[in-house]
C-alpha cells in the first residue's frame, strides 16, 4: 500500500510524488506548467536555482490560488554557492525569486570539498525555521558517512538518479537504514524505458503506461519520484498511479533490469553546464 505522503526524519510530510521542472522553458512557460501540476494534483514541486527558473515557479505558485501551506517547495544550492557565508546568501537570493517566506526542503544539489561549512549553514537556517527539512543530493554513502563526522542533523533525504536501469539499491537500503528518504530524479530515464520489451509487456498487464508502471515501481520502493513534463495530458496521467500496485514478481523483473550504475557520476566542475545535472 503506497500512501499520499510519507513522513520525514523530523516529522514534516512530503509527497509521495513530485513535479520536476528542470528546462521547463521561460519564466511565462514555466509559470503555467507549474500552475497546472498543482491544479492536476501535485503537491511537490522541484526545482533548483541551477536551473534558472525560480522567478517562473513562484509565479506559477501564486497563480494556481493554491494555500503556500499546501505546497511542498524544493530548491538547490548550486556548486558555486558553497561555504557558510555563500550559502546563507544563496538562499536568501532563492527565497527572493520563489517570493516565499520559507522553503520546504533545502538541497545541496553535489558533493562538495566544503559539504561540512555548508551543511552547517544548512543547519542553521533550518533552525531559524525557514526551511522546513534539509537533504542533499547524488550524493554516494562515502560522502553521507564524511557528513556524519561533523553533522549535528542528518540529511532527512538524498536526490539521486534512479530508473529501471539504474536501481541503486544500495543506496537506497543505506538510506532506509539511516532514515533518509530517497527522491529519484530522472525517473524514466530520459524516454528509454518506452522500449523496453518488459515493460510494454507490463504496460499491457496493468493497463497503464509504461511511465505509470515505472513510476509506481519507485514508489513501491519506498522512492518519491519527481517527473517532468510540459504536456498536460502527461502531467495528469503521472500522477494517476495511486489505483494499482505492482506484483512482488514483477518488482524483482524491474529489478533485473538494473546495469550496475552504482553512482559513478562525479561532481561536475564548477562553473560548467552540463546537459543531464538535474
Amino acid at each position: 500500500m503506497v500512501e499520499k505522503f510519507m513522513l520525514l526524519s523530523n516529522g514534516v510530510k512530503i509527497p509521495s510524488i513530485g513535479f520536476g521542472t528542470y528546462k521547463s522553458g521561460n519564466d511565462e512557460e514555466t509559470a503555467k506548467i507549474v500552475k497546472n501540476a498543482l491544479n492536476l494534483g501535485y503537491k511537490m514541486i522541484d526545482t533548483a536555482s541551477f536551473y534558472n527558473n525560480e522567478v517562473g515557479i513562484g509565479k506559477g505558485i501564486k497563480e494556481s490560488g493554491i494555500d503556500r501551506k499546501d505546497i511542498f517547495l524544493v530548491t538547490k544550492l548550486w556548486n558555486d554557492d558553497h561555504g557558510y557565508d555563500n550559502t546563507i546568501e544563496a538562499f536568501n537570493k532563492s527565497l527572493n525569486n520563489l517570493q516565499v517566506d520559507y522553503i520546504d526542503l533545502y538541497l545541496i544539489h553535489w558533493p562538495n570539498k566544503l559539504n561540512a561549512e555548508t551543511w552547517r549553514a544548512f543547519e542553521h537556517l533550518y533552525e531559524t525555521g525557514k526551511i522546513k527539512a534539509i537533504g542533499v543530493c547524488n550524493f554516494k554513502i562515502e560522502h553521507l558517512e564524511e557528513l556524519k563526522k561533523t553533522a549535528k542533523i542528518m540529511p532527512m533525504v538524498n536526490q539521486v538518479e534512479i530508473h529501471p536501469f539504474s536501481t541503486k539499491n544500495n543506496i537506497i537500503n543505506y538510506c532506509k537504514d539511516n532514515n533518509v528518504k530517497v527522491v529519484a530524479w530522472s525517473p524514466i530515464s530520459r524516454g528509454r524505458v518506452l522500449s523496453n520489451e518488459l515493460m510494454i509487456d507490463l504496460s499491457q498487464k496493468y493497463k497503464k503506461s509504461i511511465v505509470q508502471i515505472v513510476l509506481r515501481w519507485h514508489m513501491q520502493k519506498g522512492v518519491i519520484p519527481i517527473p517532468k513534463s510540459s504536456n498536460e495530458n502527461r502531467i495528469k496521467e503521472n500522477i494517476d498511479i495511486f489505483d494499482f500496485e505492482i506484483s512482488s514478481e514483477d518488482m524483482k523483473a524491474i529489478d533485473s533490469l538494473d546495469e550496475g550504475d552504482d553512482m559513478s557520476v562525479t561532481t561536475p566542475p564548477l562553473n560548467t553546464i552540463y546537459e543531464e545535472v538535474r
